[in-house]
């Protein structure tokens, strides 16, 4: 107990298994800071890219278990045993779930110049010329191409997919009119909207988004079914030891309750997370399964 006392002891890495800019990078950056402020030692992100986040991921899981790295999970690592036939670890045993950090919801969007305004315009259309629209994703069985095969189940719809190399690409297909349809999470559409590039149709969740108070939400629009939401959490190497797991996590709930990090928060369109490391546990769990018939249903093959 005595080495697990005085932690942190030395700088903590934050693993983000993505580029920089993206949605997952932003979270894990704005904790870090954050954690840095609250105990005054370094805590900074490294970007470990590729293979839909599996080589960064992989990385954390065979880290020495003594809380100097962590991994920063999202929505897509839960999608990660539809998409490969054999992972290079034991996903449900080799991290540890610490906590959520956030939760977003996503939003739907099409060009500026699209002919439809509303949900119910594009659902109609689409229902009645299967096969005539398409939808972008920032790749084969991404969050976002799940998000839209879920999309096509409720509305029972035929579209077409249009994978691109990244959530970035994916969003200038839509504001150059060569995709119809795209879903993301909030904080990829927000400034897009806003900057009148894209519109957006439906939202998901309960209530609208305050940052996009005029897009109504998928209940509203038509389509009550669908229902999807971006997470983001932090996961250690299996053997971590439980007192360093909930050490960070009372930090990362302490940080989350601040009121100026909510606010940058809710302006993403964000809400934060602190979730006991075994609901995480349970609830990734249970997003693993969701997202698994998804993607069975989608006919999403594992490489």
């Amino acid at each position: 107990m005595a080495q697990t006392s005085g932690w942190p002891d030395k700088p903590v890495r934050i693993v983000v298994p993505y580029a920089p800019g993206g949605t997952t990078d932003y979270a894990a950056r704005q904790i870090a800071q954050k954690l840095t402020e609250q105990t005054g030692k370094s805590f900074f992100v490294e970007n470990k890219t590729g293979a839909s986040g599996t080589i960064g991921t992989n990385a954390v899981a065979k880290a020495a278990p003594d809380g100097a790295t962590f991994l920063t999970n999202d929505t897509t690592y839960a999608m990660l045993p539809s998409l490969f036939a054999k992972l290079p670890w034991d996903h449900a045993n080799d991290l540890v779930p610490v906590t959520t950090i956030a939760q977003t919801p996503v939003v739907l969007v099409v060009p500026a110049a699209s002919p439809y305004k509303t949900l119910p315009e594009l659902l109609a259309f689409a229902q009645k010329n299967p096969g005539k629209l398409n939808f972008g994703s920032a790749g084969n069985g991404s969050s976002t191409h799940l998000a839209a095969e879920l999309f096509k189940k409720e509305g029972k719809l035929f579209i077409t997919h249009i994978p691109y190399k990244g959530a970035g690409e994916a969003m200038l297909g839509v504001m150059s009119g060569q995709v119809d349809i795209l879903i993301t999470a909030s904080p990829t559409a927000i400034p897009v909207v806003k900057g009148g590039k894209v519109r957006a149709l439906a939202v998901t969740g309960d209530k609208r988004l305050a940052s996009l108070a005029e897009v109504p939400t998928f209940k509203e629009a038509g389509l009550p079914s669908y229902a999807v939401t971006n997470w983001f959490g932090l996961a250690a190497p299996k053997g971590t030891p439980p007192e360093i797991v909930a050490k960070l996590q009372a930090e990362v709930k302490k940080a989350l309750a601040d009121p100026g990090f909510q606010e940058r928060l809710a302006q993403q369109g964000a809400a934060p997370g602190g979730m006991s490391s075994a609901d995480f546990g349970q609830f990734v769990k249970q997003q693993t399964q969701s997202w698994g018939a998804v993607a069975k249903a989608a006919g999403v093959k594992p490489e």
